[in-house]
């Protein structure tokens, strides 16, 4: 979770009521517990130190695949370099995932490993020198490192509003209108979606999935998707649907032109630590890749440990497996927003994707207008009640709006006092 708003105390707690009205907020984390953390730590620790691997310690299917891994290792060492792009074996895990998901072929030439999702979207953004800046339609709010990134690149960064009326929907009216007004300073070459979104949890149907395709097709973008949290949708009826997917679907000619570059990280089962994502290139030029791979082999490679993780990722315990029962006895469940909303002066739309929460918190006009409002609310709450949660403010929150950003998935006791 992380948060930080600004604004006057007192006019807070005029609005809100007494401070202890936190107290029984989610206050006690209790534990973090992802479902593939038993099976994941046993593998890499068998990659790191081989020998435990000698005795039946652990099962029989982690110690076969802590062999693979190492055999795929140069040297069978994790302190081993890698191809800029990544070991094979760990690419050609990740294409027969993608094909697995989608039905539709991947190519492991066409995957591409990086210390990070974002990491490697803005090197791709940044690689190339233009006489105009580049810009990148981005929605608001974002991601929350994306900004900074994209301003440490010389990327403009062009703002469109999520609809916060349709639970954050995407609003194509919207695209268009930011759109017009970012080629007065910038060349607009690329569209960001974050998709289940980060930080709102909104997870995009199908219809809008294409009219964002249709957009990016007329206008000549690329389109930047963020799928992090595609293991994260519990709304009902809900199913996460990948872009790949739905644009080779809607086939030519947008299957056969639209540029896309879709990305996953090691975030999605919380080993964020590991530092390991990757992105898939879809319809873009061969000489186009050739400069992709190029650029890569400007940074050193991503850790060994990340690319194992990842690999374990796209390819955990199947049914029969003597790891499966420890990776299913854990599954993602629904956030708390009745928690939220049943707290006075707060109000948060229903997430149905993702591990974040996005609420607002109803406070005085006059509060608001002060400079990062928001940032003080969280660290207020920081250090009066030891709740930690991101300001709106840094993630660029509807005018006149007071939201902080929290991060959900996590078990927790209400303490009602």
């Amino acid at each position: 979770m992380i948060v930080h708003p600004h604004f006057d105390l007192c006019l807070l707690k005029a609005t809100l009521g007494h401070k202890r009205m936190w107290v029984f907020l989610f206050i006690l984390i209790v534990f973090i517990v992802y479902a593939s953390f038993l099976c994941l730590v046993q593998v890499l620790a068998g990659c790191v130190y081989p020998p435990l691997l000698e005795d039946r310690t652990f099962p029989v299917d982690v110690r076969q695949r802590s062999e693979t891994l190492l055999d795929a290792c140069e040297e069978r060492s994790v302190g081993s370099y890698t191809d800029s792009s990544g070991l094979d074996h760990v690419r050609h895990s990740i294409a027969e995932f993608i094909t697995s998901r989608d039905g539709v072929p991947c190519s492991a030439s066409n995957v591409f490993i990086s210390g990070g999702s974002q990491r490697v979207m803005v090197k791709l953004l940044a690689g190339t020198e233009w006489d105009f800046p580049t810009g990148v339609l981005t929605p608001m709010p974002p991601p929350l490192t994306l900004p900074m990134l994209l301003d440490e690149a010389g990327v403009s960064l062009e703002p469109y509003r999520l609809n916060k009326d349709h639970k954050w929907a995407v609003n194509v009216d919207e695209l268009y209108r930011t759109l017009t007004t970012a080629r007065w300073r910038c060349k607009p070459r690329a569209i960001f979606i974050s998709n289940p979104s980060n930080p709102t949890g909104h997870v995009q149907s199908r219809k809008s999935i294409q009219e964002v395709i249709r957009f990016a097709a007329a206008a000549g973008l690329l389109l930047l998707v963020d799928e992090v949290y595609q293991e994260y949708v519990f709304g009902d009826g809900l199913e996460f649907i990948s872009y790949k997917k739905i644009l080779f679907e809607m086939g030519p000619p947008y299957s056969d032109t639209v540029e896309m570059a879709s990305f996953y990280s090691i975030s999605s089962i919380g080993e964020c630590g590991l530092r390991a994502g990757f992105m898939e290139l879809v319809n873009i030029d061969p000489r186009v890749m050739h400069f992709v791979d190029t650029m890569l082999c400007t940074d050193i490679s991503t850790p060994v440990m990340g690319q194992l993780a990842l690999d374990l990722m796209v390819k955990p315990p199947k049914p029969g497996d003597a790891s499966y029962h420890t990776y299913t006895e854990v599954q993602p469940k629904n956030t708390p927003c009745e928690v939220l909303n049943n707290l006075p002066g707060v109000s948060c739309e229903s997430a149905v994707g993702g591990v974040y929460l996005y609420p607002c918190v109803n406070v005085p006009v006059a509060v608001v207008t002060q400079a990062e409002a928001g940032a003080l609310y969280c660290d207020l709450l920081m250090e009066e009640q030891a709740v930690l949660i991101g300001p709106g403010c840094s993630c660029g929150p509807p005018a006149g709006t007071c939201h902080f950003r929290y991060k959900s998935h996590l078990c927790f006791v209400v303490l009602n006092i």
